[in-house]
């Protein structure tokens, strides 16, 4: 296992003296890197982004100014902290770019070791302070997702329940299998834009619609196939879903692009749920008031492949709970 690497500073100018004279000013504080433009301060970011903590870059430079830099690594790695290195005839620029958003802080010329040292010692504190906050926030964004998406696997026992008037295990064991085999990505919400109680009143309102919809698309195959066989479904999902599904045979279907059948699970709080996804749970629950469902399994050439069986199982809180811990 390789040891974490030391945050480092890149330091930008194109005067050659400025930067021997901040490299030995800093590099007891930490690594210094050094560039002599905005090009190849680019570069260096590109390829050292992730140990680079703190960019230092000077103002005034051939072809460019370094609030452009700033911009760049704004822009693209916002963990860096930025810093500008002026004259105090440059203050201009620098009030520009903290208005812009593109600094932190700035460090007028001609430098105060002692001050320049201090200056930069914060800044390496600041940024240990944002992986730090980073991570937390990371390991957050994952509690949340596993709680959305356990949150929506049991809203599809509920649509069983409540829709279908049933607490069958045949429509919950083929939605979840194949939304399984499809692959579901688990939704995420901008934590720095929606709090947990906006998530809540989202995913609300968007399991009210998509259970709307299913009650209504289910009303709908009740009088269209009332008495018929549950193969008659077959039919009616490839119609559906038209060129991503077709019948295979008197009791099989392929559905070739198996994430249409994950989007409950997947999408964002946000989006409005297709009627087209609705019509597929409506179908599993009309299957399984006629004690079918369908097998799911990996298709051939990819997607997901179903297969018409019979069954009665009851669904026990011990399989809901093991198929909200393979999402």
């Amino acid at each position: 296992m390789s040891e974490p690497q030391i945050p480092a500073i890149l330091y930008v100018d194109d005067e050659a003296t400025a930067l021997k004279y901040f490299q030995r000013a800093l590099d007891t504080l930490a690594p210094v890197l050094t560039a002599d433009s905005v090009d190849e301060g680019k570069t260096l970011l590109d390829a050292h982004a992730d140990r680079i903590a703190v960019l230092v870059s000077d103002q005034r430079m051939p072809g460019a100014y370094g609030n452009e830099l700033l911009a760049y690594a704004r822009d693209r790695y916002p963990h860096i902290v930025r810093i500008l290195t002026t004259a105090y005839s440059e203050l201009e620029h620098t009030v520009e770019a903290v208005n812009q958003g593109q600094i932190q802080r700035y460090i007028q010329k001609p430098w105060d070791i002692a001050a320049l040292r201090m200056e930069l010692r914060q800044a390496l504190d600041l940024a240990r302070l944002r992986g730090e906050h980073a991570h937390l926030l990371r390991e957050k964004l994952m509690v949340r997702q596993k709680q959305v998406i356990a949150g929506r696997v049991g809203m599809v026992y509920t649509l069983c329940a409540g829709i279908a008037g049933q607490v069958s295990y045949l429509p919950v064991e083929s939605y979840l299998a194949a939304a399984r085999i499809g692959g579901v990505t688990p939704p995420e919400p901008d934590w720095l834009l929606i709090d947990h109680a906006d998530l809540t009143s989202a995913e609300a309102f968007r399991n009210a619609a998509f259970a709307l919809a299913v009650r209504e698309h289910l009303d709908e195959i009740d009088q269209r196939y009332a008495g018929a066989q549950p193969e008659r479904i077959l039919s009616m999902l490839e119609e559906n879903f038209g060129a991503d599904c077709r019948v295979l045979g008197a009791n099989g279907v392929h559905f070739l692009d198996g994430r249409l059948l994950a989007e409950f699970l997947e999408s964002p709080s946000g989006d409005v749920i297709s009627s087209q996804h609705a019509f597929w749970m409506a179908a599993l629950l009309w299957l399984g008031r006629h004690g079918s469902m369908l097998q799911m399994a990996p298709g051939e050439g990819g997607g997901v492949q179903g297969k018409l069986s019979k069954g009665d199982t009851m669904l026990t809180p011990v399989q809901l709970a093991a198929w909200v811990e393979q999402f």
